[in-house]
């Protein structure tokens, strides 16, 4: 569950595209979640971005984040 591989130092190149990816993770599950629960604060206007393929880009949105992860977490443990 836990291996002593995480706490290995990494080179400044390594950590800085692990601290970007985690960055971008949260950029887009942050998007996707604005996008689902607080619309109505941003006035989308619902004519040009109908509710419909609003909810399915962040449901995408959501889904590439988690895709994210996963190739973030599988990269630290191959390293």
């Amino acid at each position: 569950m836990f291996n002593s591989n995480f706490l290995k130092q990494k080179s400044p190149q390594q950590r800085f595209l692990f601290i970007l990816g985690a960055f971008m993770i949260l950029i887009f599950l942050s998007l996707g979640i604005i996008l689902v629960f607080f619309s109505d604060m941003l006035s989308l206007d619902d004519e040009k971005f109908p509710a419909k393929y609003r909810i399915a880009f962040a449901i995408l949105l959501v889904v590439y984040a988690g895709i994210r992860f996963s190739r973030l977490t599988k990269q630290n443990d191959n390293e």
